[in-house]
């Protein structure tokens, strides 16, 4: 008899992991299926560079099929997965200490010179922030996590993520308001 393994939960299938070869393979076929573009556009976004993003994408899901044969109550894979994609971007920072380069995420649509010059300049904001805020941002805005998931994924206290992201998102104003007001005022004397 064969298997439907989309119609299983995370959970049911995260403890599937420990069965059999076959089933366990299935298992994880299916969770690598619903949450692996996720996780390795957080990686991309976070280390800004393919082979650094692959390497840590690939990694994540040998920890996590790793993790499989402790013993340990699952109740979120995609805040899991993201948990241990995070703890190996980190590291990977750390150690090259470079400098990142985010890629276009999002097709604008308008002026295509304006746009380009807009999503360099907001990637250049983001690339600005501090490591933490930045984590904070990539997480919320890209990942599109609430923050009770951000609070699970990186450990800390609510009132940090909260005060993170407020500062995050002014400090991205900040840099970024030069820009506007000058487009601003080209706009007002044009009129």
């Amino acid at each position: 008899m064969k298997r439907n393994f989309e119609q299983y939960n995370d959970i049911d299938l995260y403890n599937m992991l420990k069965s059999e070869k076959k089933i366990a393979e299935a298992a994880f076929a299916e969770l690598y299926n619903r949450y692996s573009s996720r996780i390795y556009a957080y990686c991309r976004r976070f280390l800004g560079n393919r082979e650094d993003a692959q390497d840590v994408y690939q990694e994540t899901f040998e920890n996590f099929l790793e993790s499989a044969k402790e013993t340990r109550e699952m109740t979120n894979i995609p805040a899991f997965l993201l948990k241990i994609a995070r703890n190996l971007c980190v590291n990977v920072r750390r150690k090259d200490k470079k400098a990142v380069s985010f890629e276009d995420y999002m097709v604008p649509e308008g002026n295509p010179e304006k746009d380009d010059e807009l999503i360099n300049l907001v990637k250049t904001a983001i690339d600005l922030l501090p490591e933490d805020l930045k984590d904070m941002f990539i997480l919320r805005e890209y990942d599109g996590l609430s923050y009770t998931e951000i609070v699970e994924v990186t450990g800390n206290p609510m009132t940090t993520v909260k005060i993170r992201l407020y500062r995050a998102k002014q400090r991205i104003r900040e840099i970024l308001s030069p820009y506007f007001n000058d487009d601003a005022k080209k706009e007002k004397n044009f009129n």
